[in-house]
């Protein structure tokens, strides 16, 4: 395990305690919630149009699919738990502390195109249920899914448990739909059982398939639940993580079936209204809501729009996080929590718009399920390291893979793909084809499909050729830096905010040259990862940790030069933490050093030397 890793979501950050609750059931319940934000994303509006696709056109034949994506989600996403959970890093930190720097890179960006490619349904499906339900054009619908930033940011503001709760009643709401829905349909049985004996009747069905499976293991799932899961406080023995790890799967298993049963629910939908009555080519969802009111009547089609509704914005929800897990976690980036959001669901916005705009809103059921393809090709750079994080023994001690978890992990990454190579290969050789000028594609798309091979052989093999890159030191703001101090005397008690960059020395020094060795000095440092904005002083990350720890470096070197020195550790949005804290530590000065952010830097990441000096109680020095 880590002992130099930031946290992950670090707002919420083991805000939920289980440490004292007793008996099977309040155990669970105390673990319970993080696999229903995860499976969310398994029934997003991405799902609603490849099961349609898939049920309309082939019946019941590709219920085995779902079977089988299913079984890979619930196989992966233990995974993404556990390594949450032992190591105390998510997918993407993980990720960080292994591989190189320029393989790190280029994992982001795919792994924000599976996001964006994510929010991109999910803004699609949005904006189709507000048209089915009030008769909005669709580009009227897009542009007000813009809007749903602001109901992640006010969540937040409540706590993991409260986002948890409204899921679970999103989540809820799709699954009485649906169960309504199959009553009216009246699915037959035998043929029902026959889909779920595994068959691939041509190539538009391994085209379905594929989007099925991208629309159910989700890429940025498995970086979601390696950090939601740390979102429990747990006792850190091999007993306290063996049982955290139980109780996860059993929610794992819990939510993801319910998953199973919306995803299903669709496509038997699907295949008992449409490909039974010869509609067979329906893919829009809209025309879907159509022929469910000329087949069953108005409640059929207002249930379907409720839950599309439902669908998008549950996995609005969960895909935003996920965007701010992979950025904090490759690029050690963080930006505003509503900008973030905003960046988004604009790179979704734009392409979803242009489709309308220029081809139509007959294009959006195409969309949606290419976009689930690119989530699918995008499957094997985040499933890959995952399996090789997992069995990596050194890091992961007792919890490492089991031999059989292994094979079973490496069989479904060779699946995924081997599917995708496929499909990549043919699609393209059909493109080319097809094309007046195919010597385009050989100098644009060739060389990307070459690159992204090259990447994946490396993620792959590298790990098995070479250890893996372990960093010695692993934490989210850094080590504390060589200090260098001058002095003179004028202060009893100083207070000073710490980031652990360079530029302490400097605030230091001139703390130091205020108050002297007879002063007192109190070194103040705030953690701002998105679990501490949530949970405040509760969270108890790895980032927590590493920021006590690197306090207690700083303490140790300048106590040995002389000076007495004391730390506090505050939690959130520094604008109100070094406020409360400088204003209740009885301290004279106050100490900042400025970073010298303009304009735009002020506009993403904030500002916060203007807002703490209007809110304490003593004179503000501010070291640039």
């Amino acid at each position: 395990m880590s002992d130099h890793s930031k946290k992950s979501l670090s707002e919420v950050h083991s805000s939920i305690d289980t440490l004292n609750k007793s008996g099977f059931w309040k155990k669970l319940f105390a673990f319970m919630g993080p696999a229903y934000l995860i499976s969310v994303g398994y029934m997003d509006p991405g799902n609603w149009a490849t099961d349609i696709a898939g049920g309309s056109q082939f019946g019941y034949k590709l219920l085995w699919v779902l079977v089988m994506s299913n079984l890979m989600a619930l196989l992966l996403q233990s995974l993404s738990a556990k390594l949450g959970l032992v190591r105390g890093l998510d997918l993407a930190q993980a990720s960080r502390q292994s591989y190189p720097p320029v393989v790190n890179f280029f994992n982001w960006l795919l792994a924000e195109v599976a996001i964006a490619a994510c929010d991109l349904a999910e803004v699609i499906g949005m904006a189709i249920g507000l048209q089915l339900l009030f008769h909005l054009p669709l580009l009227a619908g897009v542009s007000i899914s813009v809007l749903d930033t602001i109901i992640l940011l006010v969540l937040q503001r409540y706590g993991m448990r409260k986002m948890e709760a409204f899921i679970l009643a999103l989540v809820a709401t799709i699954g009485v739909a649906f169960i309504v829905e199959l009553i009216f349909a009246k699915p037959n049985g035998i043929e029902l059982v026959k889909g779920f004996i595994p068959t691939m009747p041509n190539k538009t069905a391994l085209y379905i398939a594929i989007g099925i499976i991208g629309a159910t293991v989700m890429p940025h799932n498995l970086y979601l639940h390696s950090s939601l899961v740390q979102t429990r406080k747990i006792d850190r023995t091999f007993i306290g993580i063996k049982e955290a790890i139980k109780y996860n799967f059993i929610d794992t298993f819990i939510a993801l079936n319910m998953a199973l049963f919306v995803n299903a629910a669709i496509l038997i939908l699907a295949a008992a209204a449409f490909f039974s009555t010869g509609h067979n080519e329906v893919s829009q969802i809209q025309d879907a809501h159509h022929l469910l009111n000329d087949i069953f009547g108005n409640a059929a089609p207002a249930l379907f729009a409720i839950a599309l509704i439902a669908a998008g914005q549950s996995s609005t929800l969960t895909g935003t996080l996920s965007g701010q897990i992979v950025m904090e976690g490759y690029l050690n980036l963080r930006i505003q929590p509503w900008l973030r959001r905003l960046i988004t669901r604009l790179i979704a916005i734009v392409p979803a718009f242009l489709v309308i705009f220029f081809m139509g809103e007959g294009a959006t059921g195409e969309l949606l399920i290419l976009s689930q393809v690119i989530l699918s090709l995008q499957l094997g750079f985040a499933v890959i390291p995952l399996i090789h994080l997992t069995s990596n023994k050194k890091q992961m001690g007792e919890f490492a893979n089991k031999l059989w978890v292994n094979i079973l992990s490496w069989l479904v990454a060779t699946i995924i793909v081997v599917l995708n190579v496929k499909l990549v290969i043919e699609t393209v050789s059909e493109w080319i084809a097809k094309a007046e000028n195919p010597v385009v594609y050989y100098f644009t798309l060739v060389p990307l499909i070459i690159g992204a091979g090259i990447l994946l052989m490396y993620i792959t093999f590298a790990p098995m050729i070479k250890k893996v890159i372990d960093k010695t030191t692993f934490a989210p703001d850094g080590l504390p830096k060589e200090l260098e101090i001058t002095e003179t005397k004028k202060y009893n008690c100083i207070a000073i905010t710490v980031d652990f960059s360079s530029s302490d020395s400097k605030a230091i020094s001139s703390a130091f040259s205020q108050g002297g060795k007879t002063a007192t000095y109190i070194l103040i440092h705030i953690v701002e990862t998105a679990g501490a904005r949530m949970m405040g002083h509760e969270i108890d990350d790895m980032e927590t940790l590493s920021d006590k720890t690197n306090l207690e470096r700083y303490k140790s070197n300048l106590e040995l030069k002389g000076y007495t020195i004391e730390t506090r550790l505050g939690f959130g949005n520094p604008k109100k933490s070094v406020p409360d804290i400088v204003n209740n530590c009885n301290c004279d000065l106050l100490v900042m050093g400025a970073h010298g952010h303009r304009a735009l830097k002020d506009l993403i990441f904030g500002t916060t030397l203007d807002t703490v000096r209007h809110n304490v109680k003593v004179p503000v020095l501010i070291v640039k």
